[in-house]
């Protein structure tokens, strides 16, 4: 303990407290309000929160000399019971710190009230709830006052002392609220024995539950001045207590369990029972008794004469002893007695004129070094006030568990020490003990307690942890075979712990150092479990394959964080040792680009293999092409090969005749190489597939030569897809025809059969005429006969067809030139009152009233016109400004070229009418007005323009020209009138 600090400290804080009202004879204290009793009955009270005081006198109506014998008062310091003693017996008062005038208890008339015990948990300003009373003559009471009703509610007899008589010297109460109320817990001190106490309800059901059964208590016989009992108060709650009895200080802390608990808890709440002996408090033969007794966390304040000795609950030594300044009339008598605030955790002790105050400082700062002296080590660290004091216990801990040869248990805490210990120290002192486990140990341990800032002693330490794991399997690898069963197991947990270890140390290792140690050791699972966990995927396939662990191999390369790269890079040594599981990969694996596995695939497809064999390569092609869709050349070009290479070609048919690129639109049939596929086929003697791409390449002529080679049903077939070029397909089938004619060996007129019957397989496209020329020389014509007469008749019914159409033609050529002349003579009727459909005038309205438009002859007096065979009717001019108004600029400026043609035309021709054009002058030719006037009758009459296309694309025009649209919007603005000053002007918005 530091000597050069105080812990506790006196303060004289009232010297004539008494204020003449004779000498003090007890005190009381709570909430910073102190309460003392005089030696002539007077209760004076000291409210050092408020700055004032009062004084009762008890003795009003009394005879005699009165004294007050106990004053208690309540944690709040607002409650106050005052017994007075005198010549006419005893008598205990009640009273509030609002009142001038005590109220007396007359129920305990009589009765010394020795000791009090509050409700601290439901106590208020207002309402004591239930105090427990007790008496000199050995009997408990309960009492209940509301201040307002300015009397006590009620008291009530608890319990008396039967078996052995005795003073109650101390009353302690604390209560727990439970599921079914409260339940209390009761503590009283004889001069000899302490007794326990404990039920729910109320208070009156606890005792009453006494009357049956023997109450617990503990005895302690010895003579004593005053017992005491005292509880220490933490948070509202009583922690521990302390009885002074006549053997010792007996003390231990509470336990009132859980606050749900309704029944069956154990009487005997106390629990670390301890007895302090007064031998340790003196320091001769003779034993002092203390005379009175304060309690706080830690320690003891014992009143022994004049003097105060401070005890360390925990060590039972004496820390301090505190001096009063006492007067000298007081200085006779000594100290008087203590008590204590539990309210703002203050101690007082008085003597018969002054009240001392002993405040504490910090009493708990050397507690971790009275625990540490007492091997409490958790109440040690429980106690550490900073990071020092935990590691002088720490190493305290360690050390000892070093001496004893406990060197695993040491080094985890020679790892919690962080400044009064270097980390060579410890590290040097598990080396010369030859301790590499213990050091692992502490090397661990340590990692666990850096802060995550200290990166480079945490790569640092991991890396030596790293080696130190190592030699150790090194060195279970090599003991002896004896003890190879403990061994094993050892030796495999301590794998199982390494590889814990890496994975989690992967962050703060350095890899290459780390790899490097790995591999110095022979650890190759290990390196490449590490491996792994760096992410260095390489390194765990290619040990895998090494082994010859396929799966495992490709489970790495299935992980989502693993290079789709390696998959290509590791697939030949794949494929070739796993063929199936390869495959099945690849097929499960997404994004993989079957491009870049073709070399691999290659590889595969280059060894031999079994006839019946599922040839992989073919399996992961298939599916790439029907199921993925894949587009890729290579990757049809290479099934295409392995198909070629097959015994049986019809899996290379149905691949050829698939159409891959029909989906898209405009896409190609298929994405293999035609001409190298037909290089392929034509090595490998693939004729039929030879046939089809000839005939796909449309190079029909070979495709037929080619299929006669292999089959005459073929060539027909192939012969038969052209049917576009008449010509082709005629000399496909003379190519088939000699064939035929060619290869049949029987009889000359059996071979003339078969040849006549391969004309009616034609349908008509070769005549005898056709294959005769394929027959020798020397066959006779009877053999002909029938096929020729055939021929002949075939060709008779074409010349009678021929002349049918021919009168067909002559009778259309007649009817189409008398509807000619009909047309010459074609006529319509018009209303005297038809109107035109652009100016609304009379059509037949002489010509002066319309004028006669330029390019057009007079007729008559009339203008000229148009009529339509729907009705509507127009003047020449009126319909060339409609349709060059409503048409195309291009069309427009084509109309009125022509027109401008005609009138300079009708010019000239005017004037040699009137003689100013000798007759040898050019004149424009009469056939070129009408080419002018014709063209100008299609442009513009060629259809009605209100029935007509014109019409229907005026739809789409907008109703208002955009050169139109300024224009309309002033024109459309509403201004105020000139002559009404008083209207309003008002613009509204024109929507465009």
């Amino acid at each position: 303990m530091d000597q050069g600090r105080q812990v506790f400290t006196v303060d004289l804080l009232e010297r004539y407290a008494a204020k003449g009202r004779g000498v003090i004879t007890c005190m009381a204290a709570g909430n910073d309000v102190i309460v003392i009793g005089t030696s002539r009955g007077w209760v004076i009270r000291h409210d050092f929160g408020l700055g004032n005081s009062s004084e009762i006198d008890l003795t009003v109506g009394r005879p005699g000399d009165q004294s007050i014998h106990r004053v208690f008062v309540d944690p709040g310091g607002s409650h106050c019971i005052a017994t007075v003693v005198g010549a006419g017996g005893a008598e205990t008062f009640y009273t509030h710190a609002k009142w001038n005038k005590p109220r007396i208890l007359t129920k305990l008339k009589g009765l010394v009230v020795n000791a009090v015990a509050w409700n601290k948990q439901q106590i208020t300003e207002v309402s004591t709830k239930e105090v427990i009373l007790g008496t000199e003559n050995g009997q408990l009471h309960e009492l209940y006052v509301d201040e307002k009703d300015k009397k006590e509610k009620y008291i009530k007899f608890l319990y008396e002392l039967r078996e052995l008589s005795e003073d109650f010297m101390g009353l302690q109460m604390e209560t727990a609220s439970i599921i079914n109320g409260t339940r209390y817990y009761v503590m009283a001190v004889t001069p000899t024995r302490l007794y326990s106490f404990t039920g729910f309800g109320s208070l009156e059901t606890v005792f009453s539950g006494y009357l049956d059964r023997t109450v617990h208590f503990m005895e302690l016989p010895g003579d004593i001045p005053n017992s005491e009992l005292h509880f220490f108060i933490k948070q509202r709650r009583a922690v521990h207590f302390a009885w002074l009895s006549g053997a010792g200080i007996y003390h231990g802390g509470l336990n009132f369990g859980g606050q749900q608990s309704s029944s069956g808890a154990n009487e005997n709440f106390i629990e670390n029972k301890a007895l302090l002996d007064y031998s340790k408090l003196s320091e001769g033969a003779e034993v002092v008794k203390p005379s009175s007794m304060a309690l706080s966390e830690f320690h003891f304040l014992l009143l022994l004469g004049n003097k105060v000795k401070v005890v360390n609950r925990i060590s039972e030594h004496i820390i301090e002893e505190l001096q009063f300044d006492q007067t000298s009339d007081s200085a006779s008598k000594g100290i008087i007695g203590l008590c204590s605030d539990a309210t703002a955790g203050l101690f007082y002790a008085y003597d018969q004129n002054s009240i001392f105050q002993v405040s504490i400082n910090d009493e708990g700062r050397d507690m971790w070094k009275v625990y540490l002296d007492m091997n409490e080590y958790a109440a040690a660290l429980a106690n550490c006030r900073d990071p020092f004091q935990r590691d002088q216990v720490y190493l305290v801990q360690a050390e000892a568990a070093f001496s004893s040869r406990d060197y695993f248990r040491a080094a985890s805490f020679y790892a919690k020490i962080n400044y009064i210990l270097s980390f060579e120290e410890v590290t040097l002192k598990f080396i010369s003990a030859g301790e590499q486990d213990a050091l692992r140990t502490f090397l661990l341990r340590k990692l666990d307690n850096l802060e995550k800032s200290d990166k480079c002693q945490i790569t640092m330490i991991s890396t030596w942890a790293t080696e130190l794991y190592l030699d150790k399997i090194n060195r279970l690898l090599l003991e002896d075979d004896s003890e190879s069963k403990n061994s094993n197991l050892e030796y495999q947990s301590i794998i199982k712990e390494f590889r814990a270890f890496l994975s989690d140390s992967k962050d703060v290792l350095d890899e290459a150092t780390t790899m490097k140690l790995l591999e110095s050791y022979g650890r190759v699972e290990e390196l490449v479990y590490f491996a792994s966990l760096e992410g260095h995927y390489e390194i765990v396939v290619h040990h895998y394959i090494q082994q010859g662990e396929s799966k495992k191999a490709l489970e790495v390369l299935q992980k989502p964080a693993v290079p789709i790269d390696l998959q290509y890079k590791f697939a030949p040594d794949l494929i070739a040792l796993d063929a199936y599981e390869t495959v099945e990969s690849w097929m499960a694996t997404k994004n993989l680009n079957p491009r870049k596995l073709i070399p691999a695939m290659m590889r595969y497809s280059s060894e031999p293999h079994a006839k019946n064999e599922t040839h992989e390569v073919i399996k992961y092609l298939e599916y790439c092409v029907h199921r993925l869709h894949n587009e890729d050349p290579g990757v049809h070009n290479l099934l295409l090969s392995l198909y070629a290479k097959q015994e049986d070609d019809s899996s290379l048919l149905r691949f050829l005749q698939c159409k891959f690129g029909k989906g898209p639109e405009n896409g190609p049939e298929f994405f293999y190489d035609p001409k190298y596929a037909l290089r392929l086929c034509l090595k490998e003697k693939r004729m039929r597939a030879c046939v089809h791409i000839y005939s796909m390449m449309s190079m029909h002529e070979e495709a037929v030569a080619l299929a006669l080679q292999v089959d005459s049903e073929l060539a027909m077939a192939e012969a038969d897809k052209v049917e576009d070029d008449e010509d082709l397909r005629k000399k496909l089938w003379l190519m088939i025809a000699k064939h035929v004619v060619e290869q049949e060996k029987g009889t000359k007129r059996e071979n003339i059969r078969k040849a006549i019957a391969f004309l009616k397989e034609t349908d008509g496209l070769l005549k005898i005429e056709d294959i005769l020329p394929f027959f020798p020389d020397f066959a006779l014509i009877d053999d002909f006969k029938e096929a020729i007469c055939s021929s002949l008749e075939d060709y008779n019914k074409q010349i009678e067809q021929l002349k049918d159409e021919m009168n067909d033609a002559t009778r259309g050529a007649d009817n189409i030139r008398n509807d000619i002349s009909a047309l010459a003579q074609r006529c319509t009727i018009i209303d005297r009152d038809e109107e035109c459909g652009v100016c609304r005038r009379k059509i037949l309205a002489v010509g002066r009233d319309v004028g006669m438009g330029r390019g057009f002859t007079l007729v008559g007096q009339m203008a000229p016109f148009y009529i339509f065979p729907c009705g509507h009717a127009f003047h020449a001019q009126c319909l060339i400004a409609h349709v060059t108004r409503c048409t195309v600029d291009s069309q427009a400026e084509y109309i009125l070229d022509l027109q401008k043609q005609l009138t300079l035309m009708g010019s000239e021709t005017k004037r040699e009418s009137n003689g100013t054009l000798s007759p040898e002058e050019s004149i424009p030719s009469l056939s070129t007005v009408d080419k002018l006037r014709s063209q100008l009758d299609d442009a513009i009459a060629s259809e009605c323009p209100f029935c007509g296309d014109l019409m229907i694309r005026e739809i789409s025009l907008p109703f208002i020209h955009p050169e139109e649209e300024q224009h309309l919007l002033r024109s459309w603005e509403i201004k105020p009138s000139a002559g009404n000053q008083n209207q309003r002007n008002m613009s509204l918005p024109i929507s465009t």
